[in-house]
């Protein structure tokens, strides 16, 4: 099992830190606390955390007001360069929080907040804090870390790709069916060029609703739109110096199409409801799952960016073009999962994974993933054969009850398919479809944000975070990777 994320707060309102820290524990976080710069500084330097919080204005012996809270940053940036920091900060002081972002800090919130938006932040920054950190390893790997493996042709001229591009100052564009590992390309982009040390920041576009990509990508001014109550900084500002992975990037509509295309060619963004051109340093990632091509034909996407975009491409195969990487995917998955399921040793059966590399793998490495994580949550032994292989596959792929079929009828369709033999365990998966639908229906209307889904559905944010992974509601910087 992965250990819980660990967070440290620096608050000098000690029974403001006190409350944060048992608010953060209740949600399963390991926190610890500090009350002035020099402990938090220490204690950042010594130890190593997830997520920074912190608060501007902090008792310091060199600098007083806001200034001790940039202080503390410049010195955790300069030790720890990346370090997730988020900043909180009276409504007052949003310039100087401005200024503190772009020295690297991750976001921030005005006082007052509420817990479930600093919840919120904290999971996007932790799963910041374990892009740039983690190292995506390449090929045959046992190591129980990200990783694209796979020594076929196919992956060995995707390996190739990445060590030719990785370190040149250019705009890539990843190509991949969904779940052919898109995002793991990108991070080893980032993770072999000369930026490795700056932000890496990803957005996934087809996961933030269209009304408020451009204010997530290019930040707003104060008043920009109903409920812009003080300025923000967008993802380029952030991500100034470093990298930026635009993901499902054919999902961006046209007039967002049209700031990017602005981005590529003069090095600036303009916030919502701004007048002044801000310049930015950013190498900028792409990926997308969709036909370009034929989104041009269909005036859905832009030809002058297509162009832009596509100088420097990378084409992630599917798992049907390299099947005789099926056997080190399993041996991966296995070692990956197998302490977190109890089953340290587990191995499987040559036929079990013969019968592997005979499936069409629609949804590619992460149907894959999916198949041996339910294999071994079935295996009886050590060994998984065939039977616990077909009975995973058939659950992966049982279909959702569809929107105008009742859930009486869906229960009896399944039934039928149990006496004639086809499947098993159909309390399990009217289980899993009821499950699924609930969560992906509260994530949907809840925009991404787990916190208030939790509240929602009256369960706790880790038994969200982890129903969301389980069935693959992740956007893409949360998803288990591929």
């Amino acid at each position: 099992m992965k250990a819980a994320p660990k967070i440290l707060i620096i608050e000098d309102d000690t029974s403001l830190a006190w409350s944060l820290k048992h608010v953060l524990q209740v949600e399963g976080y390991t926190v610890e606390t500090a009350f002035n710069v020099d402990d938090g500084f220490a204690r950042a330097r010594d130890n190593t955390f997830d997520v920074v919080v912190t608060d501007l204005q902090l008792p310091s012996p060199t600098e007083v007001g806001d200034r001790a809270g940039l202080e503390l940053i410049n010195r955790v940036r300069t030790v720890k360069p990346q370090q997730p920091i988020i900043l909180m900060t009276a409504h007052h002081t949003t310039e100087t929080a401005i200024e503190a972002t772009k020295l690297g800090a991750y976001d921030y919130l005005l006082k007052p907040f509420d817990p479930a938006e600093l919840l919120d932040m904290i999971d996007k920054a932790v799963a910041s804090s374990r892009l740039v950190s983690e190292p995506v390893e390449l090929g045959e790997t046992a190591a129980p870390t990200d990783a694209i493996v796979g020594n076929s042709r196919a992956m060995q001229s995707v390996y190739k790709e990445i060590g030719r591009l990785a370190a040149k100052p250019v705009t890539v564009l990843i190509r991949g069916e969904t779940g052919t590992g898109k995002e793991l390309v990108a991070r080893a982009l980032y993770q072999y060029s000369d930026r490795a040390k700056n932000a890496f920041i990803v957005v996934n576009c087809v996961a933030i609703p269209e009304t408020l990509l451009e204010s997530e990508l290019f930040g707003h001014e104060q008043g920009a739109f109903t409920g812009a109550t003080a300025r923000r900084v967008g993802r380029f500002e952030q991500a100034n110096n470093g990298t930026i992975f635009l993901d499902e990037i054919g999902d961006m509509t046209m007039s967002t199409q049209a700031k990017l295309l602005r981005v590529l060619q003069e090095k600036t963004i303009q916030r919502l409801g701004g007048k002044e051109p801000i310049s930015v340093n950013v190498r900028i990632l792409t990926a997308t799952h969709r036909d370009l091509e034929a989104a041009i034909r269909e005036n859905q996407f832009r030809e002058d960016l297509y162009y832009r975009l596509n100088v420097a491409v990378i084409t992630v195969p599917p798992l049907r073009d390299r099947r005789e990487d099926v056997p080190a995917l399993v041996r991966y998955f296995l070692h990956r999962y197998g302490d977190e399921f109890g089953s340290a040793n587990a191995s499987m059966s040559l036929e079990a994974i013969q019968f592997l590399q005979q499936q069409p793998w629609a949804g590619n490495v992460r149907e894959l993933e999916n198949v041996v994580r339910k294999a071994l949550l079935q295996a009886r032994g050590f060994t998984i054969g065939p039977d616990e292989v077909r009975g995973a596959l058939a659950q992966t792929r049982l279909p959702r009850p569809a929107v105008d079929q009742t859930l009486a009828s869906y229960i009896t369709d399944l039934l039928a398919r149990a006496a004639n033999g086809d499947i098993e365990n159909v309390g399990d998966a009217v289980t899993e479809a009821t499950e699924r639908e609930l969560y992906a229906q509260a994530i949907q209307l809840a925009q991404g944000n787990q916190a208030k889904a939790a509240k929602w559905l009256g369960v706790s944010r880790p038994t969200m975070r982890e129903k969301l992974t389980l069935y693959g509601l992740h956007s893409k910087r949360d998803a288990t990777p591929e």
